[in-house]
């Protein structure tokens, strides 16, 4: 399975719309109250064995974005955990004026052996 896939996986039991690495405003609809956003950030290979990868480190952000502020977020660090995810850095995203959302930046990491 793919990172995209473990992370929708992990994701989509939390009941938000999910967009996976673009904005879902795309098609220029109406942005939902509250909804998630997950891209690759990066994917650098960390171990070689007989000229091939055998491991790669994965960089997943999901962004979380809510209307009513960032109380009462869904719990992402235990679905991207139970995953197999590891945590990494956390942000808090500059309030959007056009769109009145507050956002918050979560990064996770998967260590993919092949």
């Amino acid at each position: 399975m793919s990172v995209w896939s473990e992370t929708y996986t992990a994701l989509s039991p939390l009941g938000w719309p999910l967009a996976e690495g673009v904005l879902l405003s795309a098609s220029g609809a109406e942005l939902p109250d509250q909804y998630l956003v997950y891209f690759l950030v990066s994917a650098p290979p960390i171990q070689h064995a007989d000229n091939a990868e055998t491991l790669r480190n994965f960089r997943m952000q999901v962004s979380a974005y809510s209307r009513s502020g960032l109380h009462g977020l869904p719990d992402i660090d235990a679905a991207m955990v139970a995953a197999g995810f590891t945590r990494g850095p956390q942000r808090e995203l500059p309030y959007n004026q056009l769109t009145r959302h507050f956002g918050l930046a979560l990064e996770y990491v998967y260590l993919n052996q092949e």
